[in-house]
């Protein structure tokens, strides 16, 4: 009989512990269990820790809750104005109900990747390239808003959305690397044209200054030729003041004024008697000047 009741006994603790380790299930601190029994969804959610299930009646399913980091494929497009990219972007989520994200939708992470794919397709299709390219925090936020208004029908919550890489045809670079480059030249154009600008008002204002002092020129004409000098040449080039030479102009031309000229006009019938005089005192050349005239 004691035998008997000693069997009993270590057959119903042996079923006992084997109901405990098949009923005992452990639920980590990140985790989430959503228990179905016979096919119909507790509304009791298991939180971490140690949680008994009823064998063969019970099934938990465990959900993480942790944020994932899901990668979002290049996705080629056409921008609004007609520039074919590649957007690179990653999204960052993480589900904040169990009971729904296991129920309403297949595989949320899944839906999630499909989701994000579609509204970062049409993304490029809405932006221009400037936009791609210098406004990403804007772009950000309307593709967090895109991908988490059905998100979170599915128990999920987007976190943070961003745009990691856009890719653009060699063609494309160059481009905008000439338009850069011819950018920078613009600027530096503008930058010497202002300089010189500043630099002919300086100038200006120290010219008027000269001018009142006619000293300072000469000192300016010596600190000159001190520099030149001190570079150790063995020419030395010895500016001449423009005012000296102007200066030495004006008073040759008040010392050597020419004496206004005369004409001689002589008379026309003057003339004509004086070639007839002469004519009258030839000598006669007799038979033989007749002769050689006729001939």
């Amino acid at each position: 009989m004691v035998e008997e009741l000693v069997a009993a006994g270590v057959t119903l603790v042996s079923a006992g512990a084997v109901y405990v380790m098949a009923a005992a299930r452990v639920v980590k601190q990140y985790e989430r269990g959503v228990v179905f029994r016979l096919g119909k969804l507790r509304s009791e959610v298991r939180g971490p820790g140690f949680t008994m299930i009823v064998p063969g009646v019970d099934k938990l399913r465990k959900v993480n809750m942790q944020i994932v980091t899901m990668p979002v494929p290049g996705q080629e497009g056409i921008t609004r104005d007609n520039v074919t990219v590649r957007v690179d972007a990653v999204v960052y989520f993480k589900v904040t109900s169990p009971a729904e994200a296991v129920v309403r939708v297949e595989d949320y992470r899944f839906a999630v990747a499909q989701m994000a794919q579609t509204s970062l397709r049409s993304i490029i299709g809405k932006s221009e390239l400037d936009d791609l390219l210098s406004n990403r925090e804007k772009l950000n936020q309307g593709l967090e808003l895109m991908i988490d208004s059905p998100a979170v029908e599915w128990g999920v919550t987007i976190d943070r959305v961003e745009i990691k890489d856009v890719s653009l045809p060699e063609t494309m670079k160059r481009s905008m690397a000439r338009q850069a480059e011819a950018d920078r030249e613009r600027r530096a154009r503008v930058i010497n044209a202002d300089a010189e600008l500043q630099a002919s008002k300086k100038l200006a204002e120290a010219a008027k200054e000269m001018s009142e002092q006619p000293a300072a020129l000469q000192l300016r004409l010596l600190q000159t030729v001190v520099a030149v000098a001190a570079e150790k040449n063995s020419t030395l080039v010895l500016p001449f003041p423009v005012e000296l030479l102007r200066f030495l102009e004006r008073a040759q031309q008040g010392g050597a004024a020419p004496a206004p000229q005369q004409p001689v006009r002589q008379p026309v019938e003057q003339s004509l008697q004086e070639q007839r005089a002469s004519l009258e005192s030839r000598p006669d050349p007799g038979p033989a000047g007749a002769n050689s005239g006729q001939d």
